[in-house]
């Protein structure tokens, strides 16, 4: 029985490991994959870049160059979208105080009808 026990547990513990290993190779292919796709996207900026720069400037691009300029207009979008926030509030508020404004304007015409 004792015997029995044993390989019922040997035979649970290799399924346990041949599941783990398929997973692994799983894990291992998406890993490949996703090099392979950063890659293939990488090398489209560069070809795209260099494309763009070699036009305008007859030179190649380096991957540095690449990587200064999106981190640039990555900031540059950033201070965009701040500055617009900053405008929405400003809007808000004005708009506020017009909406205040013209209350008063209405009481003060109001006021006025009833003086005359």
């Amino acid at each position: 029985q004792a015997e029995e026990e044993l390989k019922a547990a040997w035979a649970q513990q290799a399924g346990q490991l041949r599941e783990m290993g398929r997973r692994e190779r799983l894990l291992r292919s998406d890993v490949q994959r996703a090099r392979e796709q950063l890659e293939s996207f990488k090398t489209r900026v560069m070809q795209v870049c260099s494309a763009s720069a070699a036009g305008s400037t007859g030179k190649s691009v380096t991957e540095q160059q690449v990587i200064d300029k999106v981190r640039q207009i990555s900031d540059e979008n950033q201070q965009s979208h701040e500055r617009e926030k900053s405008l929405q509030k400003e809007l808000s508020s004005r708009l506020a105080q017009e909406k205040e404004v013209s209350a008063n304007i209405e009481v003060f015409k109001n006021s006025l009808q009833k003086l005359q």
